[in-house]
């Protein structure tokens, strides 16, 4: 069993070991703790010119892996803390996402920015966001964000090898969760789709990231009392392919979307507007749901985080609703 942050250490071996231009750079990453032992021991295996602990700037030290990547490079930028990797926007945003398209197709940054959100442990507005629906309204970034242990070290390498600016997004209340992950399995992530993880006829939940753990522990608890669930795992949440979405909507005729970002123009808001755009999609039961973070910056008593944080129990209070009345 490989937990989800070694998994993603293991990505790392493998795009330093086997890609000579790769490279890391970001902040605290000779540091066991600060990017939650995602990266240990690195440094000493492939030299401190290769992974590079940088001061903190963030939109410097984009910029240098955006120039980079342009000019041959393999590079991952670590952002430890999502909320500050908005001092780069300029780079990501106006930079990374735009090259390919100003210049004819010509090039684009061979970029992987990968960005770790950080939730809980009274750490406060400032420190605790999930701004993933933020890098999906933006055309020429992919945004991949795995939920699984394999995911996390299969579509880290990939976005690595992607040839184009890739933001990658893992969760620190993922990092101790675990699983069989077998040989890595390298994919075009243009041919990445969203994937089963639960099986039933009776609700379909979509989700991604620790909201995926979420709607699995919800599905595996609901199942105890007779409903069975499809969860379906968006993995790639930037234009994600709506196939399996479809196929299960048409059998269980119910959706509950569970993300782990404000509901107000997010991506639970994208998902349900695809599904009811879609004429290939049977009328629903009841009127698509989705749980989401409350309109308000995150606490930081510990007390208050508790009732801000969606939870398993308020997945299954959604399910029995949709289900049962």
């Amino acid at each position: 069993m490989t937990t989800y942050a070694k998994s993603i250490c293991e990505g790392f071996e493998y795009v330093l070991r086997n890609y000579n231009e790769a490279f890391v750079i970001g902040q605290g990453l000779w540091s066991p703790w600060y990017v939650g032992r995602t990266m240990d021991g690195l440094e000493k295996k492939f030299g401190k010119d290769r992974i590079i602990d940088t001061p903190v700037s963030e939109s410097a030290t984009t910029g240098i892996g955006v120039g980079a990547g342009l000019n041959g490079g393999k590079v991952i930028v670590v952002h430890p803390r999502m909320d500050f990797a908005l001092y780069a926007m300029d780079s990501i945003v106006n930079q990374a996402a735009k090259w390919s398209y100003l210049f004819g197709t010509q090039n684009a940054p061979n970029v992987t920015i990968r960005m770790i959100i950080n939730r809980g442990g009274e750490q406060g507005a400032q420190h605790s966001q999930a701004l993933h629906s933020w890098f999906c309204h933006i055309p020429g970034l992919r945004v991949v964000m795995p939920y699984s242990s394999k995911d996390a070290r299969d579509l880290l390498i990939s976005s690595v090898i992607y040839p184009g600016p890739v933001i990658f997004i893992d969760d620190r209340w993922l990092y101790d969760e675990d699983e069989e992950t077998g040989e890595p399995e390298i994919v075009d992530l243009r041919k990445v789709s969203p994937r089963l993880v639960s099986h039933g006829t009776d609700l379909t939940i979509v989700s991604s990231g620790y909201s995926s753990k979420l709607a699995i522990s919800a599905a595996n608890q609901a199942k105890c009392h007779g409903v069975s669930i499809d969860v379906i795992d968006l993995r790639q949440i930037s234009q994600f392919c709506m196939e399996k979405i479809k196929t299960s909507l048409n059998k269980t005729r119910r959706l509950l979307v569970v993300d782990g970002g404000w509901a107000s123009c997010g991506l639970s808001s994208e998902v349900i507007a695809r599904v009811s755009e879609d004429d290939s999609i049977k009328a629903l039961k009841t009127n698509p749901k989705r749980i989401a973070l409350p309109f308000c910056p995150a606490p930081t008593a510990k007390s208050q985080e508790t009732a801000y944080y969606p939870d398993t129990e308020m997945v299954l209070k959604a399910i029995y609703a949709m289900v049962y009345y």
